[in-house]
């Protein structure tokens, strides 16, 4: 399978600094693909060497086998940008923005106008053409900068924090969007603070702390090696806390308050049965039953609080959505 990106021993460092400590990353052609990691962890440095804003220390990145460097021309014509900043010309009009962009990149006139007028109706934008972007609602501005991205028709989409600060119906038909885009075969790269945005969207995810990749794994692949939580409702209180801690070698804490059972486990919709089995033996009438599953989540913020236990000042920021709200 051809890779999109492909990095190797990739370092960059600012003087006392290093952004990046020999990084090794494939993305596979296609693929929907996550960047995850706290702030500093240096998720901004890894897409500015890709689109040629800095260069590496050391190391090498390819995009569809062209060198950042080397082949600076052809591997930033295979790239659409959509940075979390607004880095836009408002003095014309957005459509106009467009055509602009897409001659940077050798589009003909006329090809550049229809591709202007089709990213615009994408995004749901086209009828603020003629609108300068500093009139733009906010959630219109993410939108254009999905757009702007889209112009040249880029075969690797790179999303830093698309959806950071929007609605959640924005956020809603950004993803839709995206995820059409990445059916068609658009590969996308999306760092984002919204766990649950990468748990939802991506096909693997890849961690990235201090500078260095912590992990490489499907976003159910690393919930997996959390614990989950079985809570049992009991019709009357146990004399005794069952035990359970031979049942695959699975539970890890078993804790009873009244009749509320919390059995602690790994996989814990495999151990469940299991549990309702042995309650049930036991002579355990059993009301209502609940999985809390753990959540990515709370894996990333084990992971990364792991990387930085030498260093106490170090602190992690993430925000969380409610997708249902």
């Amino acid at each position: 399978m051809t890779s999109a990106i492909e990095i190797n021993d990739l370092r960059k460092s600012y003087e006392d600094v290093t952004a990046l400590d020999g990084i090794n990353l494939e993305v596979p052609e296609g693929a929907f693909f996550g960047l995850l990691g706290p702030n500093g962890a240096g998720k901004t440095t890894f897409i500015n060497i890709l689109v040629g804003l800095a260069r590496a220390t050391d190391g090498s990145a390819r995009v569809f086998g062209h060198d950042v460097e080397s082949d600076y021309r052809q591997a930033r014509d295979k790239i659409g940008l959509a940075p979390q900043e607004f880095n836009v010309d408002r003095f014309f009009p957005i459509r106009e923005v467009l055509e602009h962009k897409a001659g940077y990149h050798g589009v003909p006139d006329s090809t550049a106008q229809d591709r202007a007028e089709s990213v615009l109706k994408r995004v749901g934008i086209y009828d603020k053409r003629n609108t300068r972007f500093d009139w733009l609602s906010g959630g219109m501005k993410r939108r254009f900068m999905l757009a702007r991205a889209l112009i040249t028709d880029p075969d690797l989409l790179i999303l830093d924090e698309p959806t950071a600060g929007v609605d959640v119906q924005l956020r809603r038909d950004l993803w839709e969007t995206i995820i059409d885009l990445n059916e068609q075969g658009t590969t996308i790269l999306l760092t984002t603070h919204y766990i649950e945005e990468a748990e939802r969207l991506c096909d693997e995810v890849a961690i990235l702390d201090a500078g260095q990749v912590v992990d490489v794994a499907s976003p159910s692949t690393l919930i997996n090696r959390g614990t989950d939580d079985i809570v049992v409702q009991l019709r009357a209180k146990p004399a005794a806390i069952p035990d359970f801690t031979n049942i695959n070698s699975r539970v890890t804490e078993t804790v009873l308050e009244d009749r509320r059972l919390t059995v602690t486990a790994t996989r814990g919709g495999l151990v469940a049965p299991e549990v309702v089995r042995r309650l049930d033996e036991q002579g355990h009438e059993i009301i209502d039953l609940e999985i809390k599953r753990t959540s990515l989540e709370e894996i990333f913020v084990s992971m990364t609080r792991e990387t930085r236990s030498d260093s106490p000042e170090a602190s992690i920021q993430w925000v969380s959505i409610q997708l249902d709200s």
